[in-house]
């Protein structure tokens, strides 16, 4: 079975800067039938991506034997009645995973992970868990020792905060995922026209480039193998806007460890929320 995880955003939004925009029904249909072909088992979604939901929805027969993680996000609807939703949605009876997507609901109102809990304890989801950005939102659910079983992080060849804890994670039986492995693109980015605010990465991004010319590697291989062959991580998510992309990232995959250190100094930028 692939560790690759269709991440479907772009299905539901204009995603990443280097998104060619949101594909058709039809496409995602075929990006849906090529990733099955590929091995791929999973998918990632969450109300808060557009209609992601309900596009996958109506794309039912390609949707069938996927495994579907979605997330609860911040809002007036409660848990439970958000996660009917989403099954209705998908047309679903129940799912693989189901994250809290907004680490302040949790922080603000810890008691709201009971309902996750029950969700669980009804058979209705699989596996419970967070989609988080810092290490310190980690160690606060670690702290209050809530039950999860499923966790997403961000990860990739600039981007390892996560790196130390992964290991005891895999000890506590939780499945990893990772988002951001291609930085939403940054690393295809032209290195010449980089926005004034990402500047500072150029440096980073010639750094890749010396290591690809020299290993002989896209960057493509170098930034997804960098994540396949972490032996703690189960799940990397890939967000493709057709089926030649899908074909690219699945033709990357090599069974060969990725030893790169890129160390970036401006922390802030590896976060895609402060490049506005």
């Amino acid at each position: 079975m692939s560790k690759l995880v269709l991440g479907t955003v772009q299905f539901g939004l204009q995603y990443g800067v280097n998104s060619a925009g949101r594909p058709c029904e039809k496409a995602v249909i075929g990006i849906l039938e090529e990733a099955a072909r590929g091995g791929i088992t999973t998918l990632d979604t969450s109300s808060a991506y557009g209609n992601s939901e309900e596009i996958l929805g109506k794309c039912t027969t390609p949707t069938e034997g996927f495994r579907i993680v979605s997330k609860y996000p911040k809002g007036e609807i409660s848990v439970g009645e958000k996660f009917i939703c989403s099954l209705k949605r998908l047309k679903v009876d129940k799912l693989y995973g189901y994250l809290l997507h907004h680490f302040e609901v949790y922080k603000n109102n810890p008691k709201a992970w009971e309902e996750f809990v029950a969700l669980k304890e009804s058979g209705r989801v699989q596996k419970i868990g967070f989609s988080l950005y810092t290490p310190e939102e980690l160690l606060f659910i670690l702290d209050n020792k809530s039950p999860f079983d499923l966790i997403q992080v961000p990860f990739n060849i600039f981007d390892k905060k996560f790196l130390p804890y992964m290991r005891e994670l895999h000890e506590m039986g939780v499945e990893i995922h990772v988002r951001s492995t291609f930085l939403q693109g940054l690393f295809f980015k032209d290195r010449e026209v980089l926005p004034e605010k990402l500047k500072p990465m150029k440096k980073y991004l010639l750094q890749l480039d010396e290591f690809s010319k020299k290993s002989g590697l896209s960057i493509s291989e170098i930034a997804l193998n960098h994540n396949l062959q972490n032996p703690y991580i189960d799940g990397v998510l890939i967000g493709v806007d057709n089926v030649e992309q899908l074909k690219m990232n699945l033709a990357s995959v090599k069974d060969m460890p990725i030893d790169i250190e890129i160390e970036v100094k401006e922390q802030e930028l590896l976060n895609p929320v402060n490049w506005n």
